[in-house]
């Protein structure tokens, strides 16, 4: 693939990420499902994070970890997603910038306040997220800039911003400015609450022109309503898509038409927080796409993202993404 000015354009709610430690009691007695994510209004939001204990806040959300990801292994990132012109609004593009992405989406004036996630995390590194959309919901084709996806290698599609018709039209928009300019386009499905909301419109999407599709064993069981991952599996031997099926602790499988890879989960010597192992895995899997590496390299170095975030606190990469990248010779 020729060299672009970006490795990969992100697409997907921009949110505050508020991090605490909690317990399964806290969970219970705010009514959440422990390793799920649940929209929740104003209300419910200012409620939760008056009882979370003390956090950590930084720019989060779905695609905007995976380009944090990127830039991390010293690639070329940006993101296109939307804040409101409020305190949080500029803690989300201020941090986000200075690790590296790109961020040029105008801010929105009026209507709902920035959005942000309340993520809490028990003590076996399970997260449980009460999440609040805001402005970010308010993504719509205007937001969508030809030139910055035409301008990259590929352009990474969040399944939890496909919600409204506006979002949708930004999707389509974005596969066909992609399609015309020889960008190649992914696509997350996010979670499997998604999938069973948007099953008939990803699989159109798939199809209108989807290169690279990430997906955990849940989602892609719910992707093609099967009970079993061989079943799954099948369904996608022999098309012309790239697969990239996330496993835990099992790893991962790679498909492509009738090439299958299996590789291993990268070591870990702690778990501590899941946050952000499929956004780090997604961000190593692509930008070893964006670097020529072959598929099973390429979900190697996924691997090694993935095991990096949920070594600690957070869903950010603490240590430089490259230089543990070089030092285990996937660079």
């Amino acid at each position: 693939m020729t060299a672009r000015p970006l490795d990969v354009v992100g697409m997907g709610n921009a949110i505050v990420d508020v991090l605490a430690q909690s317990d399964d009691a806290f969970l219970a007695k705010k009514g959440l499902v422990k390793g799920s994510m649940t929209l929740i209004e104003t209300d419910r939001a200012d409620a939760i994070y008056k009882d979370m204990g003390a956090g950590v806040e930084c720019s989060g959300g779905s695609a905007a970890n995976t380009m944090v990801g990127v830039a991390s292994l010293g690639g070329r990132a940006a993101f296109l997603g939307k804040v409101k012109r409020d305190q949080l609004g500029e803690v989300f593009a201020h941090d986000i910038r200075a690790v590296g992405v790109e961020f040029d989406t105008p801010p929105t004036t009026k209507g709902a306040g920035t959005a942000r996630c309340l993520i809490m995390v028990t003590p076996d590194g399970q997260r449980t997220m009460a999440t609040y959309l805001g402005a970010a919901v308010e993504f719509s084709e205007a937001d969508v800039v030809s030139g910055v996806v035409s301008s990259a290698s590929y352009v990474y599609m969040e399944g939890y911003l496909y919600d409204k018709p506006t979002a949708m039209a930004a999707f389509r928009k974005a596969v066909d400015i992609a399609r015309d300019a020889g960008t190649k386009v992914a696509l997350t499905l996010s979670d499997a609450f998604c999938v069973d909301r948007h099953r008939d419109d990803f699989l159109a999407l798939i199809d209108r022109g989807v290169d690279v599709l990430f997906a955990n064993e849940a989602e892609i069981k719910s992707l093609y309503q099967v009970k079993s991952f061989d079943e799954a599996l099948q369904r996608l031997r022999g098309r012309n898509i790239v697969a990239a099926l996330t496993r835990s602790e099992a790893g991962s499988v790679i498909v492509k038409g009738e090439e299958v890879h299996v590789v291993e989960a990268h070591k870990i010597s702690r778990l501590v927080d899941t946050t952000g192992a499929g956004d780090l895995y997604a961000a190593g899997f692509l930008q070893g796409l964006a670097r020529s590496k072959g598929l099973a390299q390429a979900a190697r170095l996924g691997s090694l993202c993935a095991a990096e975030v949920i070594g600690h606190f957070g869903a950010r990469p603490q240590t430089p993404l490259a230089r543990l990248a070089q030092a285990a010779g996937l660079a």
